[in-house]
């Protein structure tokens, strides 16, 4: 039988949205919001000064509607102002550690494309931040999932071992630090760093700031497992949802322009096969704001009660596994 995936295109406030979403619910949240005072002419931009208190209030929502062994990655970068850089996202760094998450690890992601240009005292960024912050000690980690080749390294390194190489040898400067060669013989994969070494997208998809969809792939395989859910509250145009579905998860995606949820909704449509739609129109007391939401109903998740929403629109996918098989054959022909 036939498991579906489905996938939630929100537009509006994920503030808002996630107030909908019962506690505990995600496995992951992937997400790279709107930097301090970047992208003015599609986010409005956000001064550095202001926010550490804009992102906590939507953090909350996200602590309280992440599963206690679920992740939560932030891919986010300091500016330069006046010569210097900012430090708001150190400042939220400790903000989100007084909320209650754990600040567990930080990655590096290296751009190995980073946009060329000329600074009077700094060079180009080639690298940001993928913050990891978890609800506790214990929580989710898959690392068999995204372990690397050896490696030509090994090949001569391993072919013939000293006699050093096959016992512990301890550091030569004293650190306590030791190693032993022949633990690595017969073994072709290895665990990565944490710099992550990724392009970025060679084409924007009519968006300020695409990442790269290797990136939340690389953090699904990592923390989740497939039919798991994976939220991104700051969706943009859907390369975290598009990512999860390749890897049979589940997601939904949130983004308060209507335009970049237009495109994630076409990029998610040509990854799944669509059932059928059903289109309603909750009451609206405001017609000049645009929500288009788009929701799959299913077994496993029922947010709250259907109330008055305000100028909210849903497009919405329901699937069954019956329905699915019955779609793959009728594309194959079989009647």
């Amino acid at each position: 039988m036939i498991q579906p995936i489905e996938t939630q295109i929100w537009t509006g406030d994920c503030l808002d949205i996630l107030k909908t979403y019962p506690d505990n619910f995600f496995n992951l949240i992937v997400t790279s919001p709107p930097y301090a005072d970047s992208r003015n002419q599609t986010y409005g931009g956000i001064h550095p000064n202001h926010y550490v208190d804009w992102f906590l209030p939507r953090a909350e929502q996200m602590l309280r509607v992440l599963k206690p062994d679920g992740t939560f990655i932030l891919n986010i970068k300091e500016k330069a102002t006046n010569g210097e850089r900012h430090t708001y996202v150190i400042e939220l760094i400790l903000a989100l550690r007084k909320q209650g998450w754990l600040w567990t690890e930080e990655f590096v992601w290296h751009k190995k494309n980073c946009f060329p240009g000329k600074w009077p005292n700094r060079f180009r960024d080639a690298w940001e931040r993928c913050l990891q912050f978890n609800k506790s000690k214990k929580f989710n980690m898959y690392r068999e999932a995204v372990m690397v080749p050896m490696g030509d390294w090994a090949k001569n390194r391993l072919k013939n071992l000293s006699e050093t190489d096959q016992k512990r040898d301890n550091s030569k400067v004293g650190s306590g630090f030791g190693k032993n060669v022949s633990n690595w013989l017969n073994r072709n994969m290895a665990y990565p760093t944490n710099v992550l070494h990724f392009a970025t997208e060679c084409y924007n998809r009519h968006h300020s700031a695409v990442f790269p969809s290797l990136l939340p792939e690389w953090f699904i395989k990592l923390f989740t497992q497939e039919y798991d859910w994976i939220l991104d509250p700051f969706s943009g145009s859907g390369t975290t949802c598009e990512a999860a579905q390749k890897l049979n998860r589940n997601s939904a995606g949130i983004d308060i322009r209507p335009e970049y949820c237009k495109l994630a909704k076409q990029r998610i449509g040509q990854c799944q096969y669509r059932l059928y739609e059903e289109n309603n129109t909750y009451e609206t007391n405001n017609a000049g704001r645009d929500h288009d939401i788009r929701r799959t109903e299913h077994s496993l998740f029922s947010p709250q009660p259907p109330e008055k929403v305000e100028g909210t629109t849903i497009d919405g996918f329901v699937k069954s596994p019956d329905a699915a098989l019955r779609c793959i054959l009728r594309r194959c022909g079989v009647p």
